[in-house]
């Protein structure tokens, strides 16, 4: 009998990559993707650690889920990700939610299909979280979300140590792959007809740094370019510490490569930079941000920060909307600061209220929508080049796709998932571009 699975991805695109992994081992296994809950027989649930309310969901989720099982006891119920990389928290849903069959971390995928065969032969429940290796597996199957583009890994972990983040202690120290194997990964993806990559890791800049090779980034990038079938390059996440000027001007120069950064900047107080363990300042963030403006009119820069980390005063937060208002950041992502147990920033003092974070957050939200329109209608008229993705959420008789600086653009037109196509805008929104 036919056996169906659903996965349940919270948080960044380095989750929605493991999930393409665990996709891809299911799928070995025999088994087929369905979107609903009710006609799986196998749902896994992929956390994110990251903010205190996002874990908050995923216990009632898991509620939800242990009562759908109570009618269709043969399910399989799996919890992976970096919640789970945390000892006390995997022990605690284990416990709590007797049926879950595995609870699992972020470094042992290699060994799911196995622990699957245990769980099925055996009736016995799992829990598979141990110390981060080091190890890098990369023959693992992969079934990508999409079938025109595709995220690929090429470092894995960080080192920064960031004093708010878990992810250090949740995805272990940085691991580079090698540029042949990612060349090789990538080259498949081009001959399946694949056109577009979104490389990630944590910090993309120091790619190579823990190989002994005489490997970087750009090099890693030169040799991407040559494969012919791909016709996009992006990548995420950048640290503002190890960006480039090579790098930028391969931006630049390569037609490949998209005309989008993104440069997290946390906070504009070089104060709280340097509390939050930076390593860099608001003066070296704004001489990058300026040097890409400079040398790539036509880019996006996009960001995240952080609001109300301990010890931020109205004149930090004030300077925030400084390197805002200069900047003019094309989209951000915005946070209000969450304590996050395991962290330096977690002990800090001068803790700063809910309700002043809240305040704090609109304002700022409100400055980068304004920024925001404002990059979109100077696209008026603009003739801009966009990858079809296929139809809007909201109408499906409305096309979307990404322009190559990464705006979302809704078209109309008889075009298939993967065309390239160009557009003149004639509409937008804070959000949306629309081109015809």
């Amino acid at each position: 009998m036919k056996q169906y699975y659903h996965l349940l991805t919270y948080g960044c695109q380095m989750n929605v990559a493991d999930s393409e992994t665990i996709a891809g081992i299911l799928e070995e296994k025999g088994y087929s993707y369905t979107d609903e809950l009710t006609t799986a027989d196998l749902i896994f649930v992929i956390t994110c650690a990251v903010r205190d309310n996002a874990e908050q969901k995923i216990y009632g989720k898991l509620g939800e889920l242990v009562k759908l099982k109570e009618s269709k006891p043969h399910m399989i119920l799996g919890i992976g990700g970096c919640m789970t990389q945390q000892d006390e928290i995997a022990k605690r849903i284990y416990q709590r939610f007797p049926g879950m069959n595995i609870v699992f971390g972020t470094d042992n995928l290699h060994k799911l299909s196995q622990d699957l065969d245990i769980i099925i032969e055996e009736s016995k429940r799992i829990m598979d979280v141990h110390e981060i290796t080091g190890n890098i597996y990369d023959d693992l199957p992969k079934t990508h979300t999409e079938r025109h583009r595709a995220f690929v890994n090429i470092n894995f972990g960080c080192n920064n140590f960031c004093t708010y983040c878990i992810v250090p202690h949740v995805r272990g120290q940085e691991r580079s792959r090698s540029i042949k194997s990612i060349k090789n990964e990538v080259a498949r993806l081009a001959a399946n007809g694949y056109k577009e990559v979104t490389l990630l890791g944590q910090n993309v800049n120091s790619f190579g740094s823990d190989s002994d090779n005489d490997t970087n980034f750009v090099k890693l990038l030169k040799n991407l370019i040559e494969i012919e079938e791909i016709k996009r390059i992006r990548f995420m996440t950048s640290h503002p510490k190890d960006m480039s000027l090579e790098l930028i001007q391969l931006v630049r120069d390569e037609e490949k490569m998209c005309k989008h950064i993104h440069l997290p900047l946390q906070s504009g107080s070089s104060k709280i930079l340097n509390k939050m363990n930076r390593k860099y300042d608001q003066d070296k963030y704004l001489n990058l941000a300026r040097y890409i403006r400079k040398e790539i009119p036509q880019a996006t820069i996009t960001t995240d920060i952080i609001v109300g980390f301990p010890g931020e005063t109205e004149a930090d937060f004030l300077e925030t909307l400084r390197v805002v208002d200069e900047i003019k950041f094309d989209a951000a992502y915005t946070f209000a600061y969450s304590k996050r147990p395991g962290t330096r920033a977690a002990c800090y003092e001068n803790q700063v209220s809910e309700d002043e974070k809240k305040s704090r957050l609109y304002k700022l939200i409100d400055r980068v929508n304004m920024y925001m329109e404002i990059s979109n209608k100077s696209r008026l008229g603009q003739k801009i080049s966009v990858m079809v993705d296929g139809t809007s959420k909201k109408d499906n008789e409305v096309l979307s796709g990404r322009s190559d600086d990464n705006k979302l653009v809704h078209f109309r037109g008889d075009y298939k998932v993967g065309d390239i196509i160009e557009l003149e805008v004639y509409d937008y929104s804070p959000h949306v571009l629309w081109g015809k």
